[in-house]
């Protein structure tokens, strides 16, 4: 695990989004929907921070505003000391190349029009310029890496299980040679057996590549499993944070206890230190 007094690579401050409510026949505004309310973290190099919580309390959101999906209301967010929040454009595109994301749904976030092959690549082709050979190498090389084989790389999605779309997913993401991914409940949509499979894969990629990571997920095993750090997030705002074994073993808030409570079993298995 990185340690906690390392540089940070993100730093999150004060970050706030309201999406407008709108009604009536000229749609209005009527009001905010508070996603994100005052949510600050740092993640160092290398380190992995899961954000915890039930289905609408914000996390997804959050990693979208660290991706620049979508804009924040008010907050900062730094890449290596440097203000990302207000870049747009061709500022924005350098930071694009080391801040790449795994969907949830492994399905919908490929492009059921474009060969295996033509997936990875194209991260490489937006973001480098290099020979179509050295391409073809570096896919190749991607597809070994997450437990793809060369022969697949002229399929089409929908030709793969499940747990193959999301090791595509993740070849995708480490094309453009990233520094930090968002996890956005990446196994929450595959078979039990499939998901320890994909975990064990990001977890080794994070410590051979030093990847940082933002993993977002609902579940406290899979949390305990790869986390460094763990926020715990409650409409919008973060009530608690530490490391793993801090949060898990002495939970302090009134939420995170009951989260505790409602999860099946309470042995948690921690990431290696």
């Amino acid at each position: 695990m990185s340690g906690a007094t390392s540089p940070a690579l993100l730093e999150v401050g004060h970050v706030t989004k309201h999406y407008p409510m709108r009604g009536g026949v000229f749609g209005r505004a009527r009001g905010e929907v508070h996603a994100v309310d005052d949510v600050s973290f740092a993640i160092a190099e290398g380190e992995t921070l899961g954000l915890v919580g039930e289905s609408g309390c914000g996390k997804s959101t959050i990693g979208k505003t660290v991706l620049r999906l979508v804009e924040p209301t008010a907050g900062t967010i730094e890449w290596r000391g440097q203000r990302i929040d207000a870049l747009h454009g061709r500022a924005m595109r350098p930071y694009r190349r080391e801040l790449q994301a795994v969907f949830q749904d492994p399905y919908a976030s490929l492009n059921p029009r474009m060969r295996a092959a033509d997936i990875v690549a194209e991260p490489i082709r937006n973001f480098e310029d290099v020979s179509a050979s050295e391409i073809r190498d570096r896919v190749v090389s991607l597809f070994e890496r997450v437990g793809l084989r060369s022969d697949q790389m002229p399929r089409y999605p929908y030709e793969f299980s499940g747990g193959q779309r999301q090791r595509l997913g993740i070849a995708r993401a480490l094309a453009p040679r990233p520094k930090l991914i968002v996890c956005d409940e990446p196994v929450s949509a595959l078979d039990v057996s499939v998901q320890a499979q994909v975990l064990r894969l990001l977890e080794e990629i994070r410590t051979r590549l030093e990847l940082a990571m933002l993993f977002i997920t609902h579940d406290l095993r899979v949390a305990a499993q790869v986390c460094d750090q763990v926020a715990v997030m409650q409409a919008g705002r973060i009530v608690e944070h530490g490391s793993a074994e801090e949060v898990f073993l002495r939970p302090q808030h009134e939420y995170t206890r009951a989260l505790f409570a409602a999860a099946p079993g309470r042995n948690f298995n921690f990431a290696p230190a």
